[in-house]
């Protein structure tokens, strides 16, 4: 089964986590499964950013971003090459090593 793995978060999980899940499991559910309280403010219908995440290893396994899932994350703070929804990352066979950015859209506004 592929493992994933979070780097430390200081707000969402501290020490980071290292957990096994199904193949072909959707990457937000299973962070939200096994204690990752990731926002996910649209309900995982991709239309919004706040389930960003950086996929820091594993990446080029992940299936191509729909069109509408690039659209979307050129509105993510802290957007970086290897960026994706996690509500539309479907996990198939290898391992990732994912980090969740400092702050969302949702973080960012309210600081304006």
């Amino acid at each position: 089964m592929p493992r994933i793995k979070v780097l430390p978060h200081a707000q969402i999980c501290p020490e980071g986590a290292e957990f096994e899940v199904e193949q072909n499991a959707n990457l937000c559910e299973s962070l939200l499964n096994n204690g990752i309280k990731i926002e996910h403010a649209c309900d995982m219908s991709c239309a919004c950013t706040t389930c960003h995440v950086i996929v820091r290893k594993g990446f080029d396994s992940l299936e191509e971003m729909s069109d509408v899932e690039a659209d979307l994350l050129d509105r993510a703070w802290g957007l970086e090459p290897d960026s994706r929804l996690s509500c539309q990352v479907k996990i198939v066979d290898e391992d990732l090593e994912v980090e969740i950015p400092k702050y969302t859209i949702n973080h960012a506004s309210e600081n304006h």
